[in-house]
């Protein structure tokens, strides 16, 4: 994706050398409420690009990030992460436990080229929890005490972009600003779904965010984004409901747990409208005594919960996925925590990276996944925004995204 063609400038629009830089990064991670670890890093592994380049250019950077929300079992420390960043960096990350106070100025005002520091957590400081406008934001204490210390800011967080907090949107105001290569990537393949030449565009939804996806699907379809809408996992079985398939007992009383009964309605009015377009599986599989069964939808055991798609539904969706210009997947296609049930959603990895469409995924599990198959590197973009996702793809102006803009205005010559 050329960065001419986006309206905010990208790194390439500005020399690092010398430079300090603060990044804004979203490496929000789950984190097991038992032991504190964090359970998956596939945003900070996403990020650690934009850093390395950032680096190689010559510049050093103070990193900027948030976890989880206050009063939330997950809003913790940011210690891990440095850690874990630092891991994949191969570049020690020295953690700061210290927003905009003296020690934080401190050792900013201490970094050299090749300096890379891990600010706390954003959201312990109770303004970052305020969403405002930019200009307001820009008057913050967190801007006003950091913007001096730097050159450039660089927003790389794409996946929080549907917030308006002072560490997304105050600085651009202030100070020279650019996307980071995650956001850039994540806006160039989103921007191209509403181009003519995208089509087909293919979305393949499953994973455990059942009213994400029907809020997803309620948002592509009257828009003419998606030509066709595949479904896999929990939201397959919503829909085979409402189509009046079985189920079997078992998996309605997973879904009756689990409230997604409430969404049967807005199944039901998408099908009346866009039924031909929506595809559910034909068959499925379930585990009997160790093994992995696959059957017809008719012979689903009601003591047995649907834990994969079966073999016809794959070749089904395989031979659409094959045809697509653009696919799009969320979430895994079956129960993936059992290595039994791991089938469907590598299958259809496999048959979208031996097609020739531009492939963005979604969710860490189907990172895990094609990194384990060796694709991971044939797959076009692994996305990190579920909210943000949705709101761009609504049409909805992101207010990080629009201060970036506005930002590119009003220093064109500060570069």
């Amino acid at each position: 994706m050329g960065s001419h063609s986006l309206p905010f400038y990208t790194m390439d629009d500005f020399a690092f050398e010398g430079k300090k830089v603060l990044l804004r990064v979203d490496i929000n991670s789950p984190i097991d409420p038992k032991t504190g670890a964090i359970i998956d890093d596939t945003r900070i592994k996403s990020h650690a690009k934009t850093v390395k380049e950032l680096v190689r250019m010559g510049a050093s950077v103070a990193i900027l990030a948030h976890q989880g929300r206050p009063g939330d079992s997950d809003f913790t420390n940011l210690e891990a992460h440095g850690e874990l960043l630092s891991r994949y960096l191969d570049i020690e990350v020295k953690y700061v436990e210290d927003i905009f106070g003296p020690y934080a100025r401190s050792e900013i005002s201490k970094m050299r080229p090749g300096d890379v520091l891990l600010l706390e957590n954003t959201r312990f400081y109770s303004e970052e929890n305020i969403e405002k406008v930019p200009e307001a934001q820009a008057k913050t204490f967190l801007v006003r005490r950091l913007s001096p210390l730097f050159s450039v800011y660089v927003n790389d967080a794409f996946a929080t972009s549907h917030r308006s907090h002072p560490s997304l949107v105050g600085f651009p105001v202030v100070m020279p600003s650019a996307g980071g290569r995650l956001l850039e990537a994540e806006v160039g393949i989103l921007s191209s779904l509403f181009k003519p030449s995208s089509k087909p565009c293919v979305f393949v939804l499953g994973g455990g965010k059942v009213s994400d996806s029907v809020q997803l699907m309620e948002t592509l379809l009257p828009k003419g984004l998606a030509d066709r809408v595949l479904l896999t996992g929990m939201i397959s079985h919503l829909f085979l409901i409402a189509r009046g398939h079985r189920v079997g007992k078992a998996t309605i009383k997973i879904m009756e747990g689990k409230g997604l009964n409430a969404l049967l309605p807005r199944a039901e009015a998408l099908l009346n409208k866009y039924g031909e377009m929506i595809l559910t599986p034909s068959d499925v599989s379930y585990l009997k005594g160790d093994q992995r069964v696959e059957t017809s939808l008719n012979g689903i055991p009601d003591d047995a919960p649907i834990y994969d798609i079966g073999e016809s539904t794959i070749e089904e969706y395989s031979k659409i996925l094959k045809e697509a210009k653009t696919v799009i997947m969320r979430g895994p296609a079956g129960y993936i925590e059992d290595p039994r049930f791991t089938k469907g959603s590598e299958k259809l990895l496999l048959a979208l990276v031996g097609g020739s469409a531009v492939s963005l995924l979604g969710g860490g599990h189907l990172r895990a996944i094609s990194e384990r198959l060796g694709i991971a590197d044939k797959i076009g973009y692994f996305s990190t925004g579920g909210g943000a996702f949705i709101t761009f793809l609504s049409g909805d102006k992101l207010p990080a995204l629009e201060v970036l803009i506005a930002s590119k205005q009003k220093f064109r010559s500060d570069r």
